[in-house]
């Protein structure tokens, strides 16, 4: 599979019960590095919300008219004492088992950063918990830099 035959487009209320199932996913994926995820059934996300709001871009990536993955982008307000005011934060990264590794999550980031661009926001993050070794590489893949960790305490 090559970059030309995936398509990636905005996420429609169509898409949303494929989404509901990748965020599953995700969740899944995300409970052996958190063991402060609250049990079945949690949701991370209000995804029909995030679709319909413009200050939130969701997007899908597609082939053969089946959706294999997902991202979103959305404006958040900085620390005070940051040097950018809003900034654009990624989540919702996800890919299909059967299609990972074919580059397809660098596509999706992509996209997200253009959508950033357009809205002014030059600041791009987001957060990988630091045992999720796959998905850093991915990041750093497309350009993401480790910037901070995040410790608790019981």
């Amino acid at each position: 599979m090559t970059s030309d035959q995936i398509t990636i487009r905005n996420a429609t209320l169509e898409d949303l019960s494929i989404l509901l199932h990748f965020e599953q996913g995700i969740i899944t994926a995300e409970r052996p590095y958190d063991v402060t995820i609250k049990e079945d059934p949690i949701s991370y996300y209000d995804l029909k919300q995030m679709i319909l709001d413009d200050s939130s871009c969701v997007v899908v990536a597609e082939t053969e008219g089946k959706v294999v993955s997902s991202g979103y982008a959305i404006s958040k307000r900085a620390r005070n004492y940051l040097n950018h005011e809003y900034y654009a934060y990624l989540g919702f990264m996800y890919t299909d088992p059967e299609y990972r590794g074919r580059g397809i999550n660098a596509l999706i980031v992509e996209e997200l950063k253009k959508w950033s661009e357009e809205k002014g926001l030059k600041e791009i993050r987001l957060t990988v918990y630091s045992d999720n070794l796959p998905a850093i590489k991915a990041y750093e893949k497309v350009g993401f830099k480790k910037h901070i960790i995040e410790m608790r305490l019981e």
